[in-house]
């Protein structure tokens, strides 16, 4: 994979994720640049972790013998500063605490205080009666996996299923790599991670995501987050409507989609697009199809495919509902399913004003690749595909799946989106997709990252709104209103 990251003059609103390689990078610029003490960062982590505690519950702090053990140290320090009940047990191979760095300094200034150590054979005697916090300081940008045999009893205890604690994570939780989203081995659940500076990899990919609970930044003294490949999409910002706006303002989209037998799938992504915002839809479809999908989306124009793209179409959708023929068209584009044949994905990589939404199987097939498995799976995917190509693609990728992946439209950047969730693993809701990013392509007709990634977010959105669990794709496009109204402060 290459380090550089070309790209365009805007991006969409996000948050890098950074490898703790990346972190350690602005840590150092901001030591070596502007002379500041690390021990300052320190300080400034373990105050910011601290006011995230309850203020009058107990305090476990366990500490290991790293950087992260001095983050615990200094902040067992200002929670006794501030007269709360501490108590400190350094969880070392040795049984004895060895510091070393910044963490030396840390234990001296606790042991000045007059703090001491906790120690304990067999964790499962001591968790069972513990209340309030449990601060882990074990491993956090530096780790090294496995984790040290040593530990093992620690997190089988502290998992246990009746914990009467909240464990808080200092930067990531116990047993996850910073750097990556997959889960090797055990790792100790937190109920909350203080993320120093800038979010890291793990805090944004799943599954590793889902072991550090609700994810807090810390602001800590670091320059600006340094050039990354990877970030998470976040709220995007969406206009309003002027108030003597005209339909054809809001873009007419022109759906080619619909074989016999398929006219569900036609009618989701016309309600996609009315939902998404298109002032005009237009769907052409078989003759056999036409009835069914006007009763079922009376807000649309629809008629019978007879080789012609009506006028002012500003978006054309291709692929819902097993077409593949592909019209002669060099305006805005976007492919979805049937449309994305073998091979050629370069091919619609390299089109500008191009966006194609494939699912892992379709990737496989389009890209002459096996088909990735999971966030990680599918990122190595993207990231060889980047590769692959010559310079940034001007088209514009949807890697559909258990967090959504895009890259593309000008930029090798890859972003994840963060939401939704198991529910809309179910039949249609990708045609609904199609029919809203071809919605937000008519509102950024030259910018088809930003129609893409406003549509994933959005989709995803409208799935939260509704709650875990099943449903059924037409519930998106009410909640997806809802969504709206909200984006737009009604």
């Amino acid at each position: 994979m290459r380090t550089t990251c070309v790209m365009p003059t805007s991006l969409p609103p996000s948050s890098p994720l950074l490898t703790a390689g990346e972190m350690k990078a602005c840590e150092t610029q901001a030591i070596q640049k502007w002379g500041i003490f690390s021990l300052v960062l320190q300080e400034h982590a373990a105050l910011g972790a601290l006011a995230l505690l309850g203020r009058d519950a107990p305090i476990h702090v366990l500490a290991g013998p790293g950087n992260n053990g001095g983050d615990a140290l200094a902040l067992a320090r200002l929670a006794r500063l501030q007269g709360r009940d501490v108590n400190l047990w350094p969880l070392t191979s040795t049984g004895a605490p060895t510091w070393k760095g910044d963490a030396a300094v840390q234990a001296r200034l606790w042991e000045g205080m007059g703090g001491g150590y906790r120690h304990v054979a067999d964790p499962a005697q001591v968790i069972g009666s513990w209340r309030g916090w449990v601060v882990d300081g074990l491993f956090g940008l530096g780790s090294k996996l496995p984790i040290p045999p040593v530990l093992l009893p620690w997190l089988e205890a502290l998992n246990g299923p009746d914990r009467h604690f909240k464990v808080l994570s200092l930067d990531s939780p116990t047993g996850l790599d910073p750097s990556s989203g997959e889960v090797a081995g055990p790792v100790l659940r937190a109920d909350s991670t203080a993320c120093f500076g800038h979010m890291k990899r793990c805090h944004g990919l799943r599954p590793a995501k889902d072991f550090c609970g609700d994810i807090s930044v810390v602001p800590i003294p670091l320059p600006q987050a340094p050039p990354s490949t990877l970030s998470l999409l976040r709220r995007p910002g969406i206009l309003g409507a002027r108030w003597d706006a005209h339909k054809y303002d809001h873009g007419h989209v022109t759906i080619r989609a619909g074989n016999v037998g398929m006219g569900g799938a036609v009618a989701l992504a016309a309600m996609g697009a009315l939902r998404g915002g298109a002032g005009l839809v237009t769907v052409l479809t078989e003759a056999a199809v036409v009835g069914i999908v006007a009763s079922q989306v009376p807000e649309a124009m629809v008629a019978p495919w007879e080789g012609r793209l009506p006028d002012k179409t500003d978006v054309l959708l291709v692929g819902p509902g097993g077409v593949e023929e592909i019209p002669d068209w060099d305006g805005p584009l976007v492919l979805d399913a049937s449309a994305l044949r073998d091979g050629d994905g370069a091919k619609w990589m390299g089109r500008p004003n191009t966006i194609i939404t494939p699912h892992a199987g379709e990737f496989s097939r389009l890209f002459g690749a096996a088909a990735p498995k999971g966030t990680q799976g599918r990122l190595a995917a993207i990231e060889k595909m980047l590769d692959r190509l010559d310079g940034p693609p001007p088209g514009a990728l949807v890697l559909k799946g258990a967090q959504t992946l895009l890259t593309g439209g000008g930029s090798r950047h890859i972003f994840v989106n963060p939401t939704g969730h198991p529910g809309l693993a179910t039949g249609g809701t990708g045609d609904f997709l199609a029919g809203l990013a071809s919605a937000r392509f008519a509102r950024h007709k030259d910018d088809p990252l930003k129609a893409a990634s406003q549509a994933v977010w959005l989709h995803g959105a409208a799935a939260d709104s509704l709650g875990e669990g099943p449903l059924l794709a037409g519930d998106l496009g009410p909640a997806l209103a809802k969504v709206f109204r909200g984006l737009s402060g009604a």
